[in-house]
């Protein structure tokens, strides 16, 4: 069975008027969502993060800069892409949470994958940075929780959101424990993700160049992140479900389509039936072309339900 984690909060975080990372985008996902073949999908309120949870991946400093951040109306800036307004903090607690949460749940046996439906993504917040429309590092507060509270010694992040994941990789590039494999776009933002980037031996960067298409995407995939993944045994998989490198979306330039993240999530999944006891927990990413989302969301959740 497939846990589905999100929360009325997270429609709560809103940018504002203009910005890509809008409350459409999961009510997209949401709706999409709500049809009669999701309707074995267990769906669960995601609890709030916890202070000692968040400080695992993140400086005190910044915890308590999100955490006091929110206006009482309208935006705040952290940056010209990043801004917060009076629900940014339950819904940033509420997608931490929602990872932790389906870390528990696929480690005690309550299924054996989750997708958490949740906003502000969350992989280009670094230890004391909040970026890139980040604001905690969702899937890094998940890694480290599996590790501290389940006793894991190796779990694998899979990052195929178009930007790299330069929150995630800098939180973990010195921890053996956590192996981080990455494609994405490049040159596009933030600017890192170089295949020299290695960290202790656990960073795998496969940048794609601008234009590429599926043809490309799954060469990288098959030659060299699956593999490694592979020699990784990992104990828990978890993604950073980006949809952002399809055709349609506008801030970027990779050709996806919706088969192709039917196509990756499938073998990330027989990677965790193979490796991990089928424990796999994905969390939402990018995505800014609503319909393209909604279809690529759409086919992602079906895989994980396969």
């Amino acid at each position: 069975m497939l846990r589905l984690y999100t929360h009325t909060s997270c429609l709560q975080h809103d940018p504002g008027p203009g910005h890509a990372e809008r409350p459409a985008r999961l009510r997209a996902v949401l709706q999409a969502l709500d049809q009669d073949r999701y309707a074995a999908l267990d769906r669960v309120e995601a609890p709030l993060a916890t202070r000692e949870q968040l400080l695992r991946v993140h400086g005190a400093d910044h915890i308590e800069r999100i955490l006091a951040g929110a206006p009482e109306s309208g935006q705040h800036a952290l940056d010209e892409d990043t801004l917060m307004s009076p629900g940014s903090v339950e819904a940033a607690l509420r997608a931490a949470g929602a990872n932790v949460a389906a870390v528990d749940a696929v480690m005690n046996g309550d299924g054996q994958r989750a997708f958490c439906a949740v906003r502000p993504p969350g992989h280009h917040a670094t230890r004391d940075q909040a970026m890139g429309f980040c604001l905690f590092n969702n899937v890094a507060v998940a890694a480290a929780h599996a590790l501290a509270v389940h006793g894991l010694k190796r779990v694998a992040i899979a990052d195929f959101d178009v930007h790299h994941g330069n929150g995630t990789q800098a939180i973990f590039e010195h921890d053996p424990r956590v192996l981080f494999v990455s494609s994405h776009q490049s040159p596009l933002y933030p600017g890192s993700g170089h295949e020299s980037e290695r960290g202790a031996g656990n960073i795998v960067n496969a940048p794609l160049s601008p234009g590429s298409g599926s043809q490309e995407f799954r060469e990288l995939w098959n030659g060299a992140l699956l593999p490694r993944l592979a020699a990784f045994r990992p104990q828990l998989v978890l993604v950073s479900a980006g949809f952002d490198a399809h055709r349609d979306d506008p801030l970027a330039d990779i050709r996806l389509g919706q088969e192709d993240y039917a196509w990756i999530t499938e073998r990330l999944v027989a990677l965790a039936r193979k490796h991990a006891g089928g424990r796999l927990v994905s969390t939402l990413e990018g995505g800014y072309d609503l319909a393209a989302l909604a279809a690529c969301a759409s086919a992602h959740v079906s895989a994980l339900m396969e």
